[in-house]
């Protein structure tokens, strides 16, 4: 039998194998087997009645747990099976920990070693309280948008949703006594960047891997996030192609909208946001690549994202909140409906890997089909989104800055170029006077 998540070989025993012991007691427990060589046959074993008697002492006092070892036997060649337990709380090895995974043996260190912790006193990363936070310090605004998609989903009664705030976030789940948890403070504060380092969304265009030719930010909470990413993929990154059925016009995405909705927001709620990275969004003219720092669950492999299989949220605060605000499903089918989404619009599969660092998500961006009738693909402007935001903010004031625009909008100065331009280019709105100090004139 090969070495696994279960069982190690050992010729001979040394006292540094009590590491190996701490990585099973720390991971679903195992056997430890000393006399064997690294195929698993039998070597046998010197000294293996005094070790009978060692070892189990020498767990008890370096480890502080309490393991049963076998003496066997095979063609009069002595061997000991180390049998070890998982135990509910973490096992140190002289102040350092450890964990097995499948046939290897790592050490815990950052953010590895805090989910560890955290997972073995049954809480999560994101349900963490946070000090000198109250209810009355996040977005007003936030909780406003939150209350109108749950009362649009239903996943929350009238009488919930109707609640002041504090009681609101207390109903979600997002205090832990006086304290609210690290989730409510990405949901509903106006700048969780304050108190998680990474914690928004960063979007490049690239003509090749070392030529950026521009990029944008989204900051603030989670929930505006996802709508103010999208808006930016969909109406400064990629282009929509243009055809007519008849006298309608047909707008279609080279990513599919529904599959590009589901992987970002997807992206959003599951990052490891202890990393400290943010996620980031490459864009190029054959691919959309996203990248998130986030990690499948302990023994998962990709091909099981895609299998009918638990929800197993890396947040399950933020996710509860996504879903009672209609946002997700609570049935762990993020991958099933990006890929149902691309088969839908005949679009290629996305592409997903998995690597220490994070999870890859890479869609391929499909070219016009309708050049050969001399239909251009053109960005899409999209209704009562960032350039019907930006109509507004000219018609209440004609002279407002692109500085100011971007500060309302909460986009880059690059964002509200491209979206006056756009809006000028389509004779909406023209400039009169100088760039500094002139007017807009809305014409249509």
């Amino acid at each position: 039998m090969p070495e696994s998540q279960h069982i190690e070989y050992k010729q001979t025993w040394r006292d540094e194998y009590l590491k190996w012991i701490s990585g099973f007691a720390n991971a679903e427990g195992g056997v430890l087997v000393v006399g064997r060589d690294d195929a698993g046959k039998v070597v046998g074993l010197k000294h293996a009645e005094k070790l009978l008697e060692d070892i189990p002492n020498k767990v008890r006092d370096i480890l502080g747990i309490v393991v049963e070892v076998n003496l066997r036997q095979q063609d009069a060649l002595a061997y000991l099976e180390i049998a070890v337990e998982p135990y509910p709380y973490p096992v140190s090895h002289r102040g350092k920990y450890f964990l097995r995974s499948g046939s290897t043996l790592q050490e815990l260190k950052g953010p590895a070693l805090d989910r560890f912790i955290l997972r073995k006193q049954g809480k999560t990363w994101d349900g963490v309280p946070v000090p000198r936070v109250q209810a009355s310090d996040l977005a007003a605004s936030v909780f406003e948008t939150f209350r109108k998609k749950a009362s649009r989903s239903k996943r929350l009664s009238a009488e919930i949703v109707s609640e002041p705030d504090a009681v609101l976030l207390e109903k979600l789940l997002l205090t832990e006594g006086d304290y609210l948890k690290r989730a409510a403070v990405l949901l509903f504060h106006p700048a969780p960047e304050t108190f998680v380092t990474g914690a928004y969304v960063k979007i490049g265009y690239f003509n090749s891997n070392t030529d950026l030719a521009y990029q944008d930010e989204v900051h603030g909470d989670l929930i505006s996030q996802v709508d103010r990413t999208l808006d930016l993929l969909l109406t400064k990154y990629t282009k929509a192609f243009i055809s007519y059925e008849g006298a309608q016009r047909v707008e279609t995405y080279p990513v599919p909208e529904d599959a590009l909705r589901e992987a970002v927001t997807n992206a959003i709620v599951h990052k490891d946001y202890s990393v400290g990275a943010p996620i980031q969004i490459s864009v190029y003219a054959d691919k959309l690549m996203i990248w998130n720092p986030g990690q499948l669950p302990p023994h998962w492999t990709v091909e099981r994202l895609f299998e009918k299989h638990a929800s197993q949220p890396f947040n399950p605060d933020v996710a509860n909140a996504f879903f009672r605000a209609g946002m997700i499903e609570s049935w762990g089918r993020g991958f099933e409906r990006i890929i149902e989404a691309c088969e839908k619009a005949d679009s290629p599969k996305p592409e997903i890997r998995c690597e220490s660092s994070g999870l890859w998500l890479d869609f391929t961006i499909r070219q016009s089909t309708h050049s050969s009738i001399g239909v251009v693909a053109t960005p899409k402007t999209t209704p009562k989104t960032t350039q019907e935001k930006i109509l507004i903010l000219l018609a209440e004031n004609p002279a407002v800055s692109r500085q100011v625009i971007a500060d309302s909008l909460g986009i880059s100065i690059d964002g509200v170029k491209y979206h006056l331009n756009r809006l000028r280019d389509d004779g909406v709105i023209r400039h009169e006077g100088p760039s500094r100090g002139g007017r807009w004139i809305i014409l249509k």
